[in-house]
């Protein structure tokens, strides 16, 4: 009972504290979050307030998140050392129905805005409308193609008419809402169109004109900000071209009146169904983003700084997975990515150390140091007491960055009669041209380790099955599963009948995912006799379908296809007399990436026929067709609270067999605490999920090759998307975020749409934590960053010899350091989990940390044969590692086990 009452303690505490938070916000958001300001540019860099701004940015999609998650999201960011927020705009979230809109909950732009302000943070729109973003149909609306007349991304009346109706709506609602820089807001900049000079050549003077055309048209809004195109080459004068890519230090705007913007670093990449999980190491990021500042860039925006969640059927196609984690610094979940996150704050604060040199000059000085090795010097006069202005002053400054761009070897330069070593592939940064303080390939932040982990907190009906439907694999869930069919074909008064194939959005309008198309045919006994005496089956065959084919007769399935336009060839088994031949198509996201998106649509092209008839083929195409949208279940929205009861469901036995296109439900109690939730579905097949009326989106058991991914990630050359790779012969995705704020503390309700057959009773809840925290620092590291100031560099006041590098460990919030699973200074070997002591090793160095770090949230260790107790082993460069245990709070004060 004392354990309950805790527990409920420290929830109402949170409580206390979010209530605080949303009082404190609602007071801030009632008036400027600046001082009115004005933004413009030069050829160096954006103007903010009259300075020159050397500008990180963090890429987060607002409804890739929930509202309640966004504050920490914000915070980590500005503390990882972004100035700028970065975001889509996403018109078919705002508009699903032309002429309504929707900017509430996950879709409450106007409050994400707001709270970037209220963090001290600027921010960047991309309105487009169009945004790519691996998002559904590329965030055009699906009514926007019914328009007559319409085509999409080019000098077309109609789409021009919707599209700029729309940009001013957005620039309107900032406008009312002050919002923009002039009017003390947080927006500094606003994005039109999005990597159109890729499409621009499919649609010959017609996009060039277009591409004109939206530029004086978003000019015309009156934003007062200044507006970019990125990968627009051809840009018009008043709009800034900018860089898409994983790398942009070669990238030059097309005008010398305009600064050289980066909207677009990808840290990571999307990931497909049945595809390896892609990983950007933290050495070539960090290299990437160097190399773009030594040579000129003055503002630079990671895709993505937080993924986050495709939710509902929000993820583009085709075949695009649930989590748009991204390798991200800031994962899914909303949890720091280590050692990405905290080796590029450290880049960032050298960065901002050179930032009143950077400002100052409006050119670096550019010196050969070898064949594949160069230098950027930075130089000018500021004022002492304004890092970022660009006035001249008494103080002169001096930055340098040193890179070396070989792959392969280190190498030893002299700069300014100092002697540096260069590793492969990295770059050295000198904020007073004399002392290195960062180099891109030198990782000093700590490693995060973070399983998935079961909650142990069930429902007061929770078992343990000893045998289940596919397995012994044991389970910690609700025994009570219930269970309903979904009926095959038509369900309801809605459906039609026509002459002929339809086009499967055409009919759809997006409102599901299935559509069924229905019809009868006859087969005689001399079709019988004709398909035993050959050996030979009648088939489906279509031309060309996407995305999922499932074919049925009289009810059963006979047979899946999947693939994007691929063709058909499904046998089928025939009885004499009628048979009902039924067709679903379905769609796993739809295309949001290429030009004529308009005209791509879903379903089947081309022809489609039986084949094998003893009287030749059928031209299915030429039959009546009864067509059904979507399931009953989808439309009776039996997977909500309110709704759930319309179902006629069932108790489901224990030794039921999988079944398909079967819809299940249960409850279960929240786990106990604040770490990230999430499903384990891996015992399901295909299908949809739904926790509380929530829909948490699709979810497809699909196996990554088991070739193709790396046994160690080596960081060295140019990165691409299959570079790095991991998961080889594992489920894509197996977890589904579910986001706290959905969640109450008991009963819980999760519904299951199950397509291909699946064993709900090994379906679990997980808690998303990182309970294990790794470091390796050595004392060749460079001393933390944040011991420096502008102004020691600016001063001459810096002198590294006095400082040692430090090791610094950090667990979440509200988690602390419960125990020291391993530390040794000296020559440890192996990696994170799998460390062991060397030849030479302190005695001293368990205790050390233990009484630095142990009961504390973060702590530091200086690397120091001092703090030791002596050197354990004279001439060798000694290290540090140290393994970390984190647990929550709570269960240190209290003893409790985590639950």
């Amino acid at each position: 009972m004392w354990r309950t009452k805790m527990l409920w303690k420290n929830r109402a505490f949170l409580l206390c504290v979010s209530v605080f938070l949303m009082v404190q916000f609602s007071c801030i958001s009632a008036s400027p979050f600046f001082k009115p300001f004005n933004v413009s540019y030069d050829h160096r860099a954006m103007i903010i307030d009259g300075n020159r701004r050397m500008l990180i940015s963090a890429g987060i999609h607002y409804p890739r998140a929930t509202p309640e998650m966004w504050p920490d999201l914000i915070a980590k960011s500005k503390e990882g050392g972004a100035d700028v927020i970065q975001t889509y705009v996403f018109w078919n979230a705002h508009e699903p129905v032309r002429g309504m809109y929707n900017f509430e909950g996950q879709n409450d732009i106007v409050k994400f805005v707001k709270l970037a302000g209220s963090y001290g943070l600027y921010l960047h729109l991309r309105i487009g409308p169009y945004v790519c973003a691996e998002w559904n149909f590329g965030g055009f609306p699906v009514w926007l193609r019914d328009i007559p007349g319409i085509e999409f991304r080019t000098d077309n009346a109609p789409f021009k008419e919707e599209m700029q109706r729309f940009v001013k709506k957005i620039v309107d609602l900032m406008r009312e809402e002050m919002l923009f820089s002039w009017q003390g807001g947080p927006i500094i900049m606003l994005q039109i169109e999005n990597e159109y000079g890729n499409m621009e050549s499919s649609y010959g003077q017609k996009g060039k004109d277009y591409v004109k055309w939206a530029a004086s048209m978003a000019l015309g809004l009156g934003a007062g900000v200044p507006w970019v195109m990125c990968k627009q080459t051809d840009a018009p004068e008043s709009i800034i071209d900018a860089c898409n890519g994983y790398y942009c230090d070669g990238y030059k705007p097309n005008s010398y009146n305009k600064p050289t913007l980066w909207t677009e670093n990808w840290d990571g990449w999307y990931t497909t169904w049945g595809g390896r999980l892609p990983h950007r190491p933290a050495e070539d990021l960090a290299f990437a983003v160097a190399r773009f500042f030594q040579r000129g860039g003055s503002f630079m925006n990671y895709y993505m700084y937080f993924g986050g969640t495709n939710f509902g059927r929000t993820s583009g196609g085709p075949f695009y997975v649930t989590s748009y984690d991204y390798d991200a610094p800031i994962d899914e979940y909303g949890l720091l990515s280590e050692p990405k996150w905290g080796h590029l704050k450290d880049l960032h604060a050298a960065i901002k150390l050179c930032e009143p040199a950077l400002v100052a000059a409006d050119a670096p000085q550019y010196i050969k140091l070898g064949p594949n090795q160069e230098a950027h010097v930075y130089r000018g006069n500021v004022l002492s007491d304004g890092p970022n202005s660009t006035r001249c002053g008494s103080q002169s400054s001096c930055s340098a960055f040193l890179a070396n761009i070989d792959e392969r070897k280190a190498a030893t330069v002299t700069f300014f009669g100092k002697s540096y070593i260069l590793l492969p592939w990295s770059v050295s940064i000198l904020p007073d041209c004399r002392n290195t303080v960062f180099n891109t390939a030198k990782v000093s932040a700590q490693t995060s380790i973070k399983p998935l982990e079961s909650s142990l907190r069930p429902s007061p009906n929770i078992y343990v099955p000893q045998q289940s439907m596919l397995g012994s694999k044991l389970s910690l869930f609700s025994k009570s599963w219930m269970t309903v069919k979904e009926p095959i074909g038509v369900w309801s008064e809605k459906n039609f009948t026509v002459q002929g194939m339809l086009e499967h959005l055409n009919v759809t309008k997006d409102n599901s995912d299935y559509l069924w198309h229905v019809t009868r045919i006859y087969v005689s006994e001399d079709d019988i006799s004709f398909w035993e005496e050959n050996k030979v089956s009648p088939t489906v065959t279509i031309d060309s379908m996407r995305d999922v084919l499932r074919v049925f007769v009289n009810g059963e399935l006979t047979g899946s296809v999947v693939g994007h336009w691929v063709k058909v060839v499904q046998p089928v088994q025939f009885q004499a007399g009628y048979n009902d031949l039924i067709l679903l198509s379905q769609t796993v996201g739809l295309q949001n990436y290429g030009a004529f998106l308009e005209k791509d649509g879903a379903g089947f092209r081309g022809q489609v026929k039986l084949t094998g008839f003893k009287n030749g083929d059928i031209d299915l195409s030429k039959l009546s067709w009864t067509y059904q949208v979507g399931l009953k279940g989808e439309f009776q929205r039996i997977y909500s609270i309110e709704e759930s009861e319309k179902a006629e469901w069932t108790d489901l036995r224990l030794d039921a067999i999988p079944s398909t296109f079967t819809w299940y439900k249960t409850y279960f109690d929240a786990p106990n605490g604040a770490d990230p939730v999430a499903l384990d579905l891996g015992s399901m097949g295909k299908g949809q999920a739904w926790v509380n009326g929530h829909h948490i989106g699709r979810y497809w058991t699909l196996v990554a090759p088991k070739g193709g991914c790396q046994n160690k990630c080596d960081y060295r050359g140019a990165y691409h998307s299959d570079k790095c790779t991991t998961n080889c012969g594992e489920p894509t995705q197996t977890w589904y975020h579910v986001p706290r704020s959905w969640l109450q503390e008991s009963n819980n309700l999760l519904v299951i749409f199950e397509e291909t057959g699946g064993n709900p009773f090994e379906i679990s809840v997980k808690l998303h934590s990182t309970p294990t925290v790794c470091s390796q620092v050595s004392e060749s590291h460079y001393p933390p960053l944040w011991k420096w100031s502008n102004s020691d560099f600016v001063d001459g006041k810096i002198s590294l010899n006095k400082t040692t590098p430090e090791m610094r460990l950090r667990c979440e919030h509200g988690h602390r350091i419960s125990s020291i699973e391993f530390a040794s200074y000296g020559t440890p070997q192996g990696d994170c989990q799998k460390y062991s002591r060397g030849n030479c090793h302190a005695p001293k160095s368990l205790s050390v940390v233990s009484e630095a770090c142990q009961g504390k949230n973060s702590c530091s260790i200086e690397i120091s044969n001092a703090v030791f107790g002596g050197d354990p082993c004279r001439g060798i460069v000694k290290t540090l590692a140290v393994e970390a245990r984190c647990t929550p709070s709570l269960n240190i004060h209290t003893g409790f086990t985590q639950i």
